[in-house]
């Protein structure tokens, strides 16, 4: 588990963990530093990914399957030792929604709460003009290009030529990754159970939300934030995720 998991902050005793979900190209050291932020009742894990950070040499997930798999089977003794929540960003989203499936259809297990971010429902028609983009025939200038305008790229990652390139590779894959997501909700009863909250930035696209109360029998509610499609990397709105977040995991009842 020690190669798939980043947790800076470890608490042993803590309550509750918060599996976090970073976005396509991204790393684990943001959501892993949340860590800091919440108190000892809350334990923060943060994803990696294959193919960046210490598992730099390792491939590509293959796709979404395969990937959802490697998680769930890494973190499974984990979750079922004590309650959990997960938070993704952007293509983390759509990875926590699909592992909470598994979770739940394989194992009976379930995230008590599904904080999600700059996503699209999966279950809406807004994802599928992403599914055609020809990502293998995108040339590198023009994902760079889409990388700018989304934000939240460390400027000196893309001054070095080789970062540069790995970040493009990065994204390439995840989005190929996202492109073999499927869900079809009109096939399955409603599929979770646990509540659901949405965020997103007030500057960024508008994402289809509308779908989401369709995927659980629990509450749903949506909050938007000042900011792009990284408004979440602004110390204020990392300070209002992070105590909005608490206050739903004491309201857990744990």
């Amino acid at each position: 588990m020690e190669k798939l998991i980043a947790c800076p902050y470890k608490r042993p005793n803590a309550l509750c963990r918060l599996i976090c979900f970073p976005w396509a190209g991204g790393g684990t050291s943001a959501l892993a530093q949340w860590g800091r932020l919440f108190s000892s009742s809350t334990e923060v894990y943060s994803v990696r990914f294959p193919g960046r950070e210490s598992r730099l040499q390792e491939p590509f997930a293959a796709d979404m399957a395969s990937l959802v798999t490697e998680i769930t089977t890494a973190l499974l003794q984990e979750l079922q030792e004590k309650p959990f929540a997960f938070f993704g960003h952007s293509f983390g989203s759509y990875i926590s929604f699909a592992v909470a499936l598994q979770l739940k259809e394989k194992h009976g297990l379930e995230p008590f709460h599904l904080f999600v971010s700059g996503a699209h429902a999966p279950n809406s028609e807004a994802l599928l003009p992403i599914k055609s983009i020809p990502i293998h025939d995108t040339a590198d200038e023009d994902i760079l290009k889409y990388i700018a305008i989304l934000g939240g790229t460390p400027s000196e990652l893309l001054q070095s030529e080789d970062m540069k390139k790995h970040l493009i590779q990065t994204f390439r894959e995840d989005l190929r990754v996202l492109q073999t997501f499927s869900f079809e909700k009109a096939e399955r009863k409603t599929p979770l159970s646990c509540d659901i909250t949405c965020f997103n930035g007030s500057e960024d696209k508008p994402y289809d939300l509308t779908a989401w109360p369709e995927l659980t029998s629990g509450d749903t509610s949506c909050y938007q934030l000042p900011g792009g499609h990284f408004y979440l990397l602004e110390p204020s709105n990392e300070i209002f995720l992070t105590k909005h977040i608490t206050r739903c995991i004491e309201n857990a009842g744990l």
